[in-house]
């Protein structure tokens, strides 16, 4: 295969610098086309639309999975910030123990797993103790 790298839930890609990168297979649970409050245009368009929770691949099919999932529990559904940047479910606790089990599945023996995560409304902490792995460093 040449895509070695997956990117879970990538949204927009807002933190890629080529959007377009050719050995990444960009996957996400929605596809979106909107214009922002801002007048920005808003393009949510994986090469796979897929759940994270779930994620349509063998075992060790990537050397490198990004897991940048939903950070926001309190948004409205309609909302600037949910359109741009996913919400989770009330069930998020699950739902990241399942993103983070999935990922390590379809990583390559020493493969490498980047988790971002924003702490505006739920703590680190908190995700460090639902899921099963220990991080090798944090900001």
């Amino acid at each position: 295969m040449d895509k070695v790298i997956l990117d879970a839930c990538c949204g927009s890609r807002m933190f890629w610098f080529d959007k377009k990168n050719s050995k990444t297979i960009f996957m996400d649970n929605r596809e979106l086309e909107d214009t922002l409050c801002d007048g920005r245009k808003l393009e949510i368009k994986p090469d796979i639309v897929g759940d994270f929770r779930d994620i349509p691949f063998q075992d060790n099919s990537f050397y490198l999975v990004v897991f940048d999932p939903p950070h926001l529990l309190k948004v409205g559904e309609k909302s600037y910030m949910a359109k741009k940047y996913g919400k989770l479910t009330d069930n998020w606790p699950n739902d990241i123990k399942k993103g983070f089990k999935e990922c390590m599945r379809v990583l390559k023996p020493n493969g490498i797993l980047i988790f971002k995560w924003n702490e505006q409304q739920i703590k680190l902490k908190k995700i460090l103790d639902i899921i099963d792995y220990e991080p090798l460093f944090r900001k």
